[in-house]
């Protein structure tokens, strides 16, 4: 019976719902049916028609609360209530067009900042690949030794992927770049290599022929496939529908393409698109170092793993870390000393992830800020606006309306106002959803992919956004619009004091709130700008302004050591003869690059390890007079020659920091160290640089001649000739040698350091324009707040006027109280910033996160914005005529 009766008030108020005019006739028919009949009645009593309706009438006196009664009754009032509380939330808006646009605006700015950080975040950290599945589960896996992060090698990932049963899939990568010469000009490539199961695991299915299977990852360089991308296959092959089975050189092999992957697949590195991928197999093709399939001790590989459903990842990392103790037992030698790390995909490490963590967790915090300004800004425009409908108000409540009611209303104007400036917010967010990529370096040769996200997670999140703030803006205004006093409130309000007025303190709260978060912001944003400055004027331990770096690279074209030694060589010989250039050598390895240094476990000969230590230090191939050409100055010893070559010693130059850690005070010069089961003699101490970052802390490194080990693809050159003019004598030369040829793009070391800085500078920017907005929502705020209390205090200004006082004392008397909240909301501010700040400290570069000339800075920027939001309301003061305001008394 209950299920019954329950039935039946859902098809009642469904029916209301959707069929009100016709619900409402037969309403009225009912009410008029009982006054027909009644008047019926009273006519059989022997009363004329007239008399009888009159007393029909007053008997059924109350008919409209009647129908309300019938009406609250069906449960579906508040849908029409809401209905004209909107409707009539936009004619207020409508009728108030100054203090509508403004409030929309102030809010769109605070709405548009957290959406475009929301989607940020969505689209580089949290879900950064798209059409990729399972991304829920999907954990970066790298190795790891007391140094810090390694890569794995080949041996240890089959073990992995034999012996793991809370991991659904490995998926082994190895990113690399190539250059792809087109006429004079040299494009550069990125690729990866990969295991076969590569586009399986993540759930990709080529958009035409097939991807990489099992099979393709055995063998040594049995299998030259390839995949190519959507864009590589409708840039270079103008979509060729029959492009499958065609061939592609890479590396001077003939690779067949066999797949085009799905377009919107970037490949799975943040920030770069790949071109194409090769499987595993191949790896001996596309890196120096020879075959590494079947080398525990080669590690190369940083890919990801894809857990299975309802495994954490520390679940995950627990077992495969024993598994990684196990092979560290198994394997003494090549092991020892070694784990295996997991990490969610917005931790990643080896890619744009990691990078643009720290901006974008600083431009979150930071756009929280900015809509807490504007929330506070649009609380003050509320509230100023809300003793304006007082006498509203008052009226409404002296005829009956109930305070839940007009409390109601003013909250779901307030919800109006959120969602047009949600509306405005969201339209700004995917207007400024790729603001990252403008921000990245521009002619860097590589296709940049960092797309904002704005999925139905963003706007669900969004949309919260929008409601919290809604209610945190509108709240304390409406809740104050309704508690009316009705007496006091019809009475005129121009008559009190400055600053003085009820519930004054909220309002100064809110403007104290501001100029506090601005303030922050301000100092925030200068710190970052200073480091930024210091990082790009700092000694990184070798030349930046006149040194050049480019490259030729000989493996993509195919060359085998002996031809490439050959080729640079004759290019060195060539580019010497040319007017202006001073030097030029070879690297494996530019500094301040994407691209890792080699590294090897190195024994001393006479150092002591302790129990367990085995030192592995990072080094460069380098050329006959790198040192030099770079700017790097040698202690002791002597630079390579052409006669260091693979018939000659094995020789090394250690830098300042390894000389004082394995010699301690004595030059090594001479001594030995052995590593990869060789003896090396150190000829030569070179200074201490900035190897990998800026950032760094000095660590021991040291050089090899390029000569007894691999060929480089890097090229250095020491000129003061602009880059333009030695790019293009460098091609001339390039293309007299092999006409297949280019270098790559011709940079500054300067500005080659400067782009590995990039995502600082992002962040300085990001916060400048952030900061911005809430320096202007700020003074926006302080100007209102001091606009209206002018506006209120005409009877104390004209008094005050009347007995003495000159437009100069009312001038002071505004700004001094502007200026006072201002210096409670920098007081604030500073100690907040004070105690905050110091989490800026691995961002920083030189500067102290307390530095006094960037708070000096903020404090006159923040004073003259305040002194310029109370200037107008204080000459509108300086007006106010006197006998106009004792006349109104």
């Amino acid at each position: 019976m209950d299920l019954d009766r329950w039935l039946y008030r859902i098809r009642l108020r469904l029916r209301s719902l959707l069929h009100r005019g016709k619900v409402e006739r037969e309403l009225e028919e009912e009410f008029q049916f009982h006054l027909s009949h009644r008047i019926d009645e009273e006519v059989a009593k022997g009363k004329t028609p007239e008399e009888a309706r009159y007393t029909a009438v007053g008997a059924m006196q109350g008919m409209e609360q009647r129908k309300e009664e019938c009406r609250d009754a069906r449960k579906v009032t508040f849908l029409e209530d809401a209905g004209r509380d909107v409707w009539y939330g936009l004619r207020i808006l409508r009728r108030q067009p100054g203090f509508s646009v403004l409030a929309i605006l102030c809010l769109t700015l605070g709405i548009g900042a957290t959406t475009a950080v929301f989607s940020w975040v969505e689209g580089i950290l949290l879900r950064p690949f798209p059409l990729v599945s399972g991304q829920d589960r999907l954990v970066a896996i790298t190795g790891s030794d007391r140094s810090g992060r390694t890569a794995v090698s080949w041996p240890d990932f089959v073990d992995l992927r034999k012996n793991c049963t809370l991991v659904e899939a490995f998926i082994a990568e190895h990113i690399f770049g190539t250059t792809l010469s087109i006429g004079s000009r040299a494009e550069r490539a990125t690729a990866s290599i990969v295991s076969g199961n590569y586009f399986q695991a993540l759930g990709i299915r080529p958009l035409l022929g097939r991807a990489f299977e099992g099979s393709d990852e055995i063998g040594r360089k049995a299998h030259p496939v390839t995949v190519i991308s959507y864009q590589c296959w409708r840039d270079r092959y103008g979509g060729d529908p029959e492009i499958i089975g065609k061939t592609q050189m890479l590396n001077g092999v003939r690779h067949t393409i066999i797949g085009v992957a799905p377009e919107g697949f970037y490949g799975t590195f943040v920030g770069y698109s790949f071109q194409f991928w090769v499987p595993a197999s191949m790896e001996e093709l596309f890196q120096a170092g020879g075959y590494k399939l079947e080398n525990r001790g080669a590690r190369w590989i940083e890919g990801f793993a894809l857990l299975k459903p309802g495994v954490t990842v520390a679940q995950a990392q627990s077992e495969i870390s024993a598994i990684a103790r196990r092979l560290e037992i198994q394997y003494p030698k090549t092991n020892r000393g070694r784990g295996i790390k997991l990490y969610p995909l917005w931790q990643t490490p080896f890619n744009g992830a990691g990078t643009l963590l720290p901006t974008l967790r600083i431009s979150l915090v930071v756009a929280c800020a900015v809509l807490a300004i504007a929330c506070a800004n649009v609380g003050n425009l509320l509230l100023f606006r809300s003793f304006g409908r007082r006498h509203e108000m008052a009226v409404r409540l002296s005829v009956g309306a109930a305070r839940g009611r007009l409390l109601k209303q003013l909250l779901t104007e307030g919800l109006v106002l959120a969602f047009l400036a949600a509306c405005g917010g969201i339209a700004i967010a995917y207007a400024s959803r790729n603001l990252i990529v403008l921000l990245f370096p521009a002619n860097t040769g590589i296709i940049v992919n960092l797309p904002a996200e704005i999925d139905w997670r963003v706007l669900v999140l969004s949309s919260a956004v929008c409601l919290a703030s809604s209610v945190l803006f509108a709240f304390a205004p409406a809740l104050q619009a309704t508690n009316v006093d009705l007496a006091v409130a019809m009475k005129s309000d121009s008559g009190g004091t400055l600053g003085g007025r009820a519930k004054a303190w909220i309002r100064s709260t809110l403007v104290i709130v501001q100029v506090s978060l601005s303030f922050i912001l301000l100092i925030t944003a200068g710190l970052l700008l200073k480091s930024v400055h210091e990082m790009q004027n700092s000694d990184p331990g070798f030349s930046t302004d006149r040194v050049l770096t480019t490259g030729v690279d000989l493996i993509s074209a195919g060359y085998d050591p002996q031809r490439m030694k050959s080729f640079e060589e004759m290019l060195l010989d060539r580019i010497g003869a040319i007017s202006g250039i001073e030097s030029a050598a070879f690297a494996q390895v530019t500094p301040i690059t994407y691209r890792p240094y080699s590294s090897a476990p190195i024994t001393v000969e006479g150092y002591e390890t302790q129990t367990g230590e085995q030192p592995v230090i990072e080094y460069d191939e380098i050329g006959p007079e790198y040192l030099a050409t770079m700017g790097i100055p040698l202690d002791s010893g002597r630079e390579f020659t052409r006669a260091d070559n693979e018939t000659a010693r094995r020789v090394a130059i250690v830098n300042q920091t390894m000389s004082r850690q394995f010699w301690r005070s004595a030059d090594p010069v001479g001594s030995r160290f052995q590593t990869n089961g060789q003896w090396i003699q150190v000829i030569g101490v070179a200074k201490t640089s900035k190897y990998a970052s800026l950032l760094e802390t000095p660590k021991p490194f040291f050089y090899v001649p390029m000569r007894q080990s691999t060929m480089g693809q890097a090229l250095e050159i020491r000129t003061s000739l602009p880059a333009s003019v030695v790019a293009s004598d460098l091609t001339r030369e390039v293309k007299a040698l092999d006409a297949n040829l280019a270098p790559s793009e011709v940079i500054t070391m300067h500005e080659q350091v400067n782009r590995m800085n990039w995502s600082k500078r992002a962040a300085v920017i990001l916060l400048m324009i952030f900061g911005g907005v809430a320096l202007v929502l700020a003074a926006i705020g302080l100007y209102g707040l001091m606009s209206y209390s002018v506006s209120q205090s005409n009877r104390e200004l004209g008094l005050r006027m009347a007995v003495g006082a000159d437009g100069q004392d009312l001038l002071r008397l505004v700004i001094r109280q502007g200026l006072a909240l201002t210096a409670v909301g920098i007081v604030i501010g500073c100690a907040v910033a004070l105690a905050s700040t110091r989490l800026l400290g691995y961002l920083l570069y030189k500067v102290s996160p307390r530095d006094p000339v960037t708070f000096g800075f903020a404090l006159l920027i923040m004073v003259a914005a305040s002194l310029a939001a109370c200037l107008v309301p204080a000459k509108r003061a300086m007006h106010t005529d006197p006998v106009q305001v004792l006349r109104n008394c």
